[in-house]
């Protein structure tokens, strides 16, 4: 083989080796670029994948948010709805108390409902010896029922008539609107036993007070029952 054949076959490996390095070359550029852009596709995604989970966060966020003011808001409206039916229960009561007044104002049948009281006490407490307390300007009409009323109980109970005593304490005058926080009676009485252990308050505004209270569960639904539905 003389030079020249040896020269050509040198430049034909060189040839070789320069084009495997060439595709050598080339492949790992493209393998580089393939796991640059799946590299890059992967942050892409967990950036995405970041912002949506912050979006979500911040979304449930203005969710819980709208909740507790949605509630709050309503309880306060409850709280409104509830306060005004309290105020015309109240405004009720308080046109009751002021009518009970009126009782009092007509004597004849005053005299029969403190009649009807005292004998209610008495068949209560069915002590043989009482006493009894009114108000200071309800004292003439007391005296002038109390022995039909001892003897009405007797009758009814069978019993010996019991000593009833009069207090010279009185229950407090009635409701003036000049002073309304003052201590006030609208009529009535109160008996308790001579030792004042049992007491039993039979006044009107006492009176007024079971009533209402029993029949508030039906006051509440007859005022309010469209209201709820």
């Amino acid at each position: 083989m003389n030079d020249t054949d040896v020269s050509k076959q040198i430049q034909q490996m060189v040839r070789f080796i320069r084009q495997e390095a060439e595709e050598k070359a080339n492949e790992i550029s493209v393998s580089a670029e393939e796991e640059f852009q799946i590299e890059k596709l992967q942050l892409v995604e967990a950036e995405k994948k970041k912002v949506r989970q912050e979006y979500e966060r911040k979304t449930k966020q203005v969710e819980v948010r709208k909740k507790i003011e949605y509630s709050m808001q309503l309880n306060a409206s409850r709280i409104k709805v509830l306060q005004a039916q309290d105020d015309v229960v109240s405004g009720m009561k308080d046109s009751a108390r002021k009518a009970l007044l009126k009782i009092s104002g007509e004597k004849n049948n005053y005299k029969k409902i403190l009649r009807g009281l005292i004998v209610q006490n008495l068949l209560r407490l069915k002590e043989p010896s009482l006493l009894l307390r009114c108000r200071e300007m309800d004292v003439s009409l007391v005296k002038s029922v109390v022995e039909d009323a001892k003897k009405e109980y007797a009758e009814k109970a069978k019993v010996r008539a019991p000593n009833v005593t009069i207090d010279n304490v009185y229950l407090p005058p009635p409701p003036n609107d000049a002073d309304p926080h003052r201590a006030s009676c609208s009529g009535g009485v109160v008996l308790a036993s001579d030792d004042g252990k049992i007491v039993c308050e039979n006044t009107l505004d006492a009176r007024l007070d079971v009533v209402f209270s029993q029949k508030l569960p039906e006051i509440r639904k007859q005022l309010f029952s469209k209201m709820a539905a």
